[in-house]
This record gives structure tokens, sequence and C-alpha cells, in this order.
């Protein structure tokens, strides 16, 4: 996947779509991009794109608002107060028939990047919050808490966005989307991908990548059942494979992290991730250092750790003794001082 990196916000938009409301209250102005402003809207954008769970996208053929608005938007056809409008109303629609789909604010954006320039849409859900209400009766003050329910938050993460790029041949994707939260009908049907944005996820290397890395442990987790020893064999060996390998074949795993003498477990790993659609796949290196650089170990409902790759890896700090009965001892070492937190 593409790593943006390199973004330069152009211009703004805010609507309202409350649908509580007859129609969207739309803005007849761009936003005044003060540096809060761009830093409040770059924030938000630059969290979306590092999120592990933003995908790639195509638009499919039939013609969808966002797409038609969005392609006329980035040729220059319009601009993007007349585009923000359209692609509004067109979320609108979709949220007045769908009663699960919560009120927001609709924040659309025109940014460059080292890839070329794209319009971002951003649904920005409501945070609530409270506020204080004064009452005076005969000269006593009474103080209490009122809700709010229309504010944005700096730090409250986005659930759904999309990042929409000039159609062009050959090119590998046309959009790239988010959606934390998918809303999806009795029919199948999500509303944000299917209806609203009109596009088909890619499956992608990062994709790849997380899946099998969270499928390795789902196995693990159902097949080594009391058998500390081997379930950490299998975890080490696996991540080992990943960051000394560029490509990456199923057989070959099982080759070197089921013993010999296992057949039946073997054929049963094989059978597990050809099952997941995970027999070959290249290896996000940058995933998955992000993934292991901090290790978080559930020993059990009391006990939790939270350790770098370095530090396990340093048998100076962390040792893993095995005591011969399938249990295993973790051993953090040589602590000269401790805070608790």
């Amino acid at each position: 996947m593409d790593k943006i990196r390199d973004i330069s916000i152009i211009e703004a938009v805010l609507h309202v779509l409350d649908t509580g409301a007859d129609e969207p209250i739309l803005n007849s102005y761009m936003m005044e991009l003060t540096e809060e402003r761009y830093k409040f809207i770059l924030s938000h954008i630059e969290r979306v794109l590092k999120d592990e769970n933003l995908k790639y996208a195509s638009f499919k053929a039939k013609n969808t608002i966002v797409k038609e608005v969005g392609q006329d938007y980035l040729n220059g056809r319009i601009d993007l107060n007349i585009a923000s409008k359209e692609i509004v109303k067109g979320l609108f629609e979709i949220m007045k028939d769908n009663e699960s789909i919560s009120s927001c604010d609709l924040l659309v954006v025109s940014f460059n990047t080292e890839y070329g320039p794209m319009l971002g849409i951003l649904k920005m859900d409501y945070v609530k919050q409270y506020t204080h209400q004064i009452d005076i009766v005969d000269s006593n003050v009474g103080i209490g808490l009122i809700p709010i329910t229309t504010g944005l938050s700096a730090s409250k993460k986005v659930q759904k966005a999309a990042f929409i790029r000039p159609i062009r041949d050959d090119q590998e994707y046309d959009l790239l989307v988010f959606d934390k939260k998918p809303v999806i009908d009795t029919d199948g049907i999500n509303y944000f991908l299917d209806n609203f944005l009109g596009c088909s996820l890619i499956e992608n290397d990062r994709d790849a990548t997380r899946h099998f890395m969270n499928r390795v442990e789902l196995w693990t987790r159902s097949n080594c059942k009391d058998e500390a020893v081997k379930a950490e064999r299998i975890r080490t060996s696996v991540k080992r494979i990943l960051r000394n390998n560029e490509d990456i074949n199923i057989y070959d795993i099982a080759e070197q992290v089921i013993l010999p003498y296992e057949p039946e477990v073997k054929k049963d790993f094989i059978a597990y991730f050809q099952e997941c659609n995970l027999e070959k796949f290249q290896v996000d290196k940058e995933y998955l250092e992000k993934k292991l650089s901090n290790l978080k170990i559930k020993v059990s409902s009391d006990i939790e750790l939270s350790i770098t790759a370095d530090a396990y890896a340093d048998i100076n700090n962390f040792e893993i003794k095995d005591n011969g009965d399938g249990s295993i001892t973790m051993m953090i070492k040589y602590i000269e001082n401790y805070v608790e937190k």
C-alpha cells in the first residue's frame, strides 16, 4: 500500500447532517484554514491514513454521486463547494432511510500528496460532552450538568472516511477507504461502501500480513491449550519467518513450525490457512515491524505484560524457561529499579 506521508491541505468545507431534520445544513463558504483548524484536520487525516484498517478500493462500474462528483472536482470541472454539497445530499438521503446511521458533520477536504491530489471525505460523529447549567432561584445559585451532543473532538478517532484519487488507466486503486465500525443491513449491504461510495475493497499485502498474524494467534490458542512450550515455539518461529522472508508460503511455514512427528497437526495447520485464503502472500514489512515492536502478553486474567521486541529477545532482560512439563517460566531479569503505574 502507498505510504502517504506528505500531505498539504488545499481547502476544506464542513456541512451538518442531522437525521432529525428534513434537509442537511449546507455551508456556503469554504473553511478559513487557520493554523489551529489546519492542524485539527491534518491530525485526523494522518491518523486515518496510519490506521491498519485502511483499505484499498476500486469504484464499481455503476456510477455513484461520490464517484461522479469526486472525479468532476479532481479533474477541475467543478469547485469544492459544489462537489461537497452534492456528496452531502447523497449521503443524507441514505441516512434518512437508515435509522442506525448517526448524525454527523461531514468534512470534505482537498489535499495534495506525494502520489498526487486527493479528495477526502470524513464522517465526523458527534461526541457526547457536558457543560454546566446555572440556575438562580431567590438569589441562590444552583449549578448542574447538561449533556450536549454536537461537539467534535480532536482526540476521538474518525470511524468512516474515504480518500479519492483521479481515476486513471491501469492504476492499482481508485480510493482509500476507512470503515472502522461497518453498518450492515439485513441484506448484507454496507451503506458506506455499497450505497454511498459504490466501491469494492481490494486485498493488499498489509491486509494479508495482518490476517495471517491474527489467524496464527487464533490457531495457536485453539490447538495449544495448556501447552505453553509449544505455543511459544510456534509464535516465535512464525515471527522469525515473517521477518526473514519477503514471500510467504504456508507449506514451507508448516515444515518449519510444526515438528516432524506431528503430521496430523501439520495437515490441520495447512488446511486452516487454505480455508482462510492465506496459502501465499507477500509480507508488509512496515506493518510487521510496527506490530512486533511492542508485544503484549496476557498470562492470566490477573497478569498482563507489555514488552518491547528488543527486550523480549535480550536474554539479559527477559528469559523463557521450559519447565519440562509443557509449562514455561517467564523471567524478568536483573531489575535495578521499578515504578508502579
